[in-house]
């Protein structure tokens, strides 16, 4: 047993879940695997927030089948939102999956290789950190207590509960140590952090205690929720040198019908207030958002104050996305998903192209201005990296830029990205 393989889908979180477990896997010995098919341990990280998701994972899983057959030693294990308290149905419909883990749960497996290996995994492994890199994510905050009526994550994730303060700057410390440059702090419900702690202490103080870290260049954070985005995150992110000008404020709809019977808590003209007022107080910020189309019980009226929301907001990016039905959820108990599947997609793809419009003016504003980026790595032959406010940026240069803080004069624009040319100084060298 030497090599593994860890396939992931859906968001950040799973995303940083998986990292950890590769960082474990790195630990007791394991390499990494180019396919399930070279694997050893193959590990499915799971995604049902919306059905395009979990047909995936479906999909997924049925395909290791064969290999289980031709080799029984093979080690699989699905993990995620797909598996909730309960793994009765999961294990009968799926019998040659060896172990089913919740988020963030690792040991099953841990210990069912190191009986393999003839191991002991609790002496081999020390702090989970996710594997190096220029960019890392840290959970801040697992769960959620809202229970919006479309979103299963309550029931898969669980109540929400915080880290301790002391534990996310040892980790983040512990990253960039090992060379990671920006931290992204993560959360179902990133702004509810700290409630649950006796420590009196929210997102904002987490901020400033990132912002002391030596070494570190820039914080991020996300997911945010309206009715918990307080004027000290707001001021933080306006006043702290390493935090970034970047908010992501799920909207979810701009009808005040849709968003009630979505248990959103917040008004249409609640969520203007909040962007007027983020704005005003951080005035190069740029907003991301995410936005549900076809509601249960969504009329065309309704969706048109969607519309008007988007385009007077103006946002950076939207995450959006048809409204998917979710065995279990509160919509699924009291509510119709009764909005054609034709209709949903019509929605969709206007919402879309409103949203690539808008992109396209915003975006173009930015040629000849120059951003610093720090540089990931390279795509299709080109460097690319993000600036301050997450916009996607493309250069070319021959010497070796990931990880590097470089200054792009902006040349092009498309909805999607931003490229230009490499700033030099007067001894041709990358500022950084």
């Amino acid at each position: 047993m030497q090599k593994f393989y860890v396939w992931t889908i859906g968001c950040q979180m799973n995303v940083a879940d998986s990292q950890k477990l590769e960082s474990a896997f790195d630990q007791i010995g394991l390499t990494k695997a180019s396919s399930a098919d070279e694997a050893d341990v193959v590990v499915l990280n799971s995604c049902v927030v919306r059905q395009s998701a979990e047909d995936k994972v479906i999909g997924m899983m049925t395909s290791l089948k064969p290999q289980k057959l031709q080799n029984p030693e093979k080690i699989f294990a699905l993990m995620g939102c797909m598996v909730g308290p309960k793994t009765d149905k999961l294990e009968k419909s799926y019998p040659y999956i060896d172990v089913f883990l919740r988020p963030q749960e690792y040991d099953p497996l841990l210990k069912l290789i190191g009986e393999r290996k003839s191991i002991d995994v609790e002496g081999c492994i020390g702090t989970l950190t996710v594997s190096p890199d220029v960019t890392a994510f840290v959970p801040i905050i697992h769960g959620c207590d809202k229970f919006c009526t479309f979103c299963i994550i309550p029931y898969r994730r669980g109540r929400e509960v915080s880290r301790k303060l002391d534990e996310i700057i040892l980790e983040s410390e512990l990253l960039v140590n090992r060379g990671v440059k920006e931290i992204t702090l993560l959360g179902q419900n990133v702004d509810s952090y700290g409630h649950d702690l006796k420590q009196d202490i929210d997102l904002s103080d987490l901020l400033y205690a990132m912002n002391d870290i030596k070494g570190l260049s820039r914080v991020r954070f996300l997911t945010s929720h309206p009715n918990d985005m307080s004027e000290n995150i707001i001021d933080a992110v306006a006043n702290l040198e390493k935090v970034c000008e970047n908010i992501n404020l799920p909207m979810q709809a701009g009808s005040n019908e849709v968003l009630s019977n979505m248990h959103r808590g917040y008004t249409n003209e609640e969520y203007r207030a909040l962007t007027y007022k983020i704005r005003n107080m951080v005035p190069n910020i740029t907003l991301t958002t995410d936005v549900i189309v076809g509601f249960c019980g969504e009329t065309d009226n309704q969706f048109r104050e969607t519309i008007n929301l988007v385009s007077d907001t103006k946002f950076d990016k939207i995450h959006s996305a048809a409204y998917s039905f979710r065995e279990n959820t509160i919509a699924s108990r009291t509510m119709i998903d009764d909005v054609p599947k034709s209709e949903k997609m019509a929605r969709l793809n206007e919402l879309d192209s409103l949203q690539e419009t808008i992109l396209r003016d915003l975006n173009s504003e930015l040629v000849g201005e120059t951003f610093e980026v720090l540089v990931e790595g390279k795509k299709r032959g080109r460097w690319f990296g993000r600036n301050r406010n997450d916009k996607l940026i493309y250069f070319d240069n021959d010497d070796e830029c990931k990880g590097k803080m470089v200054q792009v004069n902006v040349t092009k624009s498309t909805p999607w990205s931003l490229s230009g040319d490499l700033v030099r100084s007067h001894e041709e060298s990358i500022i950084i």
